[in-house]
């Protein structure tokens, strides 16, 4: 168990504010993705708009998770 604690025993890198901004600027980016892919798909504004801000708001929730267990992987960052 010894190998695996000096992958994960780091503190965060980043604060908490940086990954809001940066989950929060990236899921705009895949709302517009999703909205317009399902708009193409289904025809209709209403339910493309219904689709994309669904799908993101659980999605922008599970990167938010995803991104904060990752800043305390020290894998792969440099110690200074």
């Amino acid at each position: 168990m010894m190998g695996v604690a000096r992958f994960l025993s780091r503190s965060a890198h980043q604060a908490r504010s940086r990954a809001v901004v940066k989950t929060l600027c990236y899921r705009l980016f895949m709302l517009l993705i999703t909205v317009s892919v399902a708009w193409f798909v289904v025809g209709d504004v209403s339910d493309a708009l219904n689709i994309g801000l669904v799908t993101n708001v659980l999605k922008t929730g599970t990167y938010y998770v995803y991104e904060r267990l990752w800043d305390h992987v020290a894998w792969g960052v440099a110690s200074n």
